[in-house]
């Protein structure tokens, strides 16, 4: 039977995925009526204010003043990854024409975070995960082929934005692992947010671009930074509270299912078959590396 608490670690990761899915549909509507500069500053300013008042709230704010240099230093560090993995992000979410094909090819995160786990957190990997990732890596590549036989078209576009998005979304989820009871969730979103508003900021004042955009882009924007940059982050922090990593992943690997859904109902066009075959193989590879992960697929030993 599944423990009160377990039911809320459940729950928090489900509010999380959902929360995360809706981030693909209304980015993607944004980006196709602004400039990266204004989404950027928009987005980016939002999610920093909902952060700020959660912080102020909470009465977490105090914290920031007890950090040492050590854990500044890194939140710095951590904050230059994630702005990046940022970048990517929405880049990719630009040049792909359905989010729900961004968010198929997304499913290489665990991938990498389970190879640098591996790597530098000195994590065991088992044959089950291996199987799981190899399926994950091969329908990433049925997604991503274009039909063209010639190297440079090979994929299609956006492809590899994602892979450098899932790359160093895995190596800050890697380090934040490592470090976690540095800092409190809330100090290490509103850190990321705030850094990456400031650079957001500087590189609009570049653009030349107009701060005034259409009020629906406003709109999309504004739900995107509150179920993103805001709910959805802070939801999978406070799932990890109740469950382990490895049992929440097995509900946010159900992610793409949402983002076709949601997908579906805002723009009204689903993937090419072979994407959706993709996809599934993706989402195949995924549940099983996180089953195997909690502990809940393994290989009878005779």
């Amino acid at each position: 039977m599944i423990k009160s608490d377990q039911w809320k670690g459940y729950t928090w990761a489900l509010i999380g995925t959902i929360s995360f899915s809706s981030l693909y549909v209304f980015s993607k509507a944004g980006l196709n009526q602004v400039d990266l500069a204004q989404f950027g500053l928009y987005y980016f300013g939002m999610g920093f204010l909902f952060n700020l008042l959660l912080v102020v709230f909470s009465g977490k704010i105090n914290e920031i003043k007890q950090l040492s240099g050590k854990v500044v230093s890194l939140l710095l560090i951590l904050a230059a990854i994630d702005l990046l993995s940022n970048v990517t992000f929405f880049l990719a979410i630009r040049a792909i024409s359905d989010p729900s094909v961004t968010s198929f090819l997304g499913n290489l995160f665990p991938v990498f975070l389970t190879s640098l786990g591996i790597i530098f957190l000195k994590e065991r990997f088992s044959l089950i995960e291996a199987l799981g990732g190899m399926l994950a890596i091969t329908g990433a590549f049925v997604i991503s082929y274009s039909g063209e036989l010639e190297w440079s078209k090979f994929f299609i576009p956006g492809t590899g934005f994602v892979v450098i998005n899932t790359l160093l979304a895995a190596t800050f989820s890697a380090i934040v692992k490592k470090n976690v009871r540095k800092a409190s969730p809330e100090i290490f979103n509103l850190n990321s947010n705030a850094w990456i508003f400031l650079c957001f900021l500087g590189y609009f004042i570049w653009s030349g671009q107009p701060l005034e955009i259409p009020v629906k882009a406003f709109q999309n924007i504004a739900l995107g930074a509150f179920f993103g940059s805001f709910l959805g982050l802070l939801s999978f922090f406070y799932s990890y509270k109740y469950i382990p990593a490895s049992r929440s992943s097995i509900i946010q690997s159900l992610k793409g299912i949402f983002v076709l859904i949601i997908a579906y109902f805002f723009f009204g066009n689903l993937p090419m078959v072979i994407q959706l075959w993709g996809g599934g193989i993706t989402m195949a590879g995924v549940l099983v590396m996180t089953f195997a992960q909690a502990g809940l697929l393994r290989v009878k030993k005779r």
